[in-house]
């Protein structure tokens, strides 16, 4: 039996075990502009050929349009999605809150046990799967091994920030457009502060104290964001304030970045010769510490749930199985390359000899994610689950207006102070006002 006629008696297959959809079912995914989505749109003719009576529609919207979509969605149970992209910082949010349809269902082959159990515990809330991994990631350093060369200096393995910083001074050109070191600057809880608190726990930095107590203009933090700035200042590219994962992304891609601090998923992208101008040289390491026991990587999942305003419960099943099973997994790699299948959801993958010969970033994937600790993200204790976000409802609007903050001071339209001291303003007015 070829891959593709196995794959589709295997879907075929699910979609009888989910509770098979009525004639005729449409359902409407919303989802982010990530490759890895864009190439799921591309073979879910093979899905809609096995499950001929579920129509797909698509809504695929940037990274911080679509949170504020489905959000603003489910909060007010608009009922306009079936299946939504969200993130491990809302699946526990919303599971709890009753507004997630449990996934403990799922067909038997799709093998729940299989699941890294780092990424799989994100999205758990008292023992029920609320939604299926479609990607896993930490994040990493990417960097040019002919610069590296070059500026006459060698990666460690789990570098420093002040290697990084001294990497950067001796790979940037900006005559030639090269620079030093790429990293987000678009505001965002999800973009911006991302990075930046996975880089301040590394500093010994925390959102807020065992008390809920905000510390956002502490030295910890002072220094992180200090740091970052003079990265980015010196060795960065211009206009980086609007410069999110796609954007670096391309900028790499195109020879542009000597380094680049960001999520794990991104190393396919990068080593993909039709897509990136440096496939053949390109070097991983484990995100930079300070030496003092964390360091400045982060854990996240995007992946696929069901709001439980969806009319349309048993056919969403159906497709979150198809979209996150060891079956799409490899018909991606039928299609695109051991190289490019989604990774960082499962043990299989990390098993699979295929996939490791391909992929020369897996281990260090795996290592990244492995190292995130939700738990105790900082040095000091913490009242708060989560590494790179604070698992707490408040936290996307209340960061998101820091990273603006943030981004205003990489623009050069405020000191990193000013920027601080408003944010720390901004967080202790919303956690007064939400009672802690």
């Amino acid at each position: 039996m070829s891959l593709r006629v196995s794959m589709l008696a295997a879907t075929a297959v699910a979609a009888v075990t989910v509770g098979g959809a009525s004639a005729e079912t449409t359902i409407t995914i919303a989802t982010v502009n990530n490759g890895d989505m864009i190439r799921m749109q591309g073979l879910a003719d093979e899905f809609t050929a096995a499950n001929p009576d579920i129509k797909l529609e698509w809504v695929t919207l940037e990274e911080n349009v679509l949170r504020q979509r489905v959000t603003q969605d489910i909060a007010t149970k608009g009922g306009q999605f079936d299946v939504m992209t969200i993130g491990t910082y809302e699946v526990p949010i919303w599971g709890k809150q009753g507004w997630l349809v449990p996934l403990n269902d799922l067909p038997p082959a799709w093998d729940a046990d299989d699941l890294l159990p780092a990424i799989r515990g994100g999205l758990t809330v008292d023992g029920d799967l609320y939604a299926a991994p479609f990607y896993g990631e930490s994040s990493m350093v990417m960097y040019r091994t002919d610069l590296m060369e070059q500026a006459g200096l060698e990666m460690p393995q789990a570098p420093s920030w002040e290697f990084i910083g001294q990497a950067a001074e001796a790979m940037t050109d900006k005559e030639n457009e090269i620079y030093g070191i790429c990293l987000r600057g678009k505001a965002g809880w999800g973009e911006n502060i991302a990075l930046l608190t996975a880089m301040a726990n590394s500093f010994g930095a925390r959102w807020f104290d065992e008390n809920w107590q905000p510390e956002l203009n502490g030295p910890e933090w002072t220094q992180a964001v200090t740091y970052y700035m003079d990265l980015m200042n010196n060795y960065g590219p211009p206009g980086a304030s609007t410069n999110g994962f796609n954007e670096n992304l391309s900028l790499f891609q195109q020879g542009k970045c000597g380094m680049w601090i960001d999520a794990t998923v991104a190393a396919s992208f990068v080593t993909n010769p039709e897509e990136s101008t440096v496939a053949d040289k390109v070097g991983f390491a484990l995100a930079p510490d300070n030496g003092l026991g964390k360091r400045g990587n982060w854990l996240w999942a995007w992946s696929l749930a069901i709001p439980a305003g969806s009319d349309a419960t048993d056919a969403a099943k159906t497709f979150v199985a198809w979209a996150t099973s060891k079956e799409y997994t490899a018909l991606v790699a039928e299609n695109e390359g051991w190289a490019n299948v989604p990774p960082g959801t499962r043990i299989s993958l990390y098993e699979n000899a295929d996939y490791l010969a391909a992929a020369p970033f897996a281990e260090m994937t795996l290592a990244s994610i492995n190292a995130a600790d939700p738990t105790a993200p900082s040095i000091k204790p913490v009242p708060y689950t989560g590494v790179q976000f604070v698992a707490i409802p408040e936290f996307a609007g209340m960061a998101t207006e820091v990273g603006q903050e943030i981004s205003a001071a990489l623009a050069g339209q405020q000191s990193v102070q000013d920027a601080l001291d408003k944010a720390q303003a901004i967080a202790t007015d919303e956690m007064e006002a939400s009672g802690y």
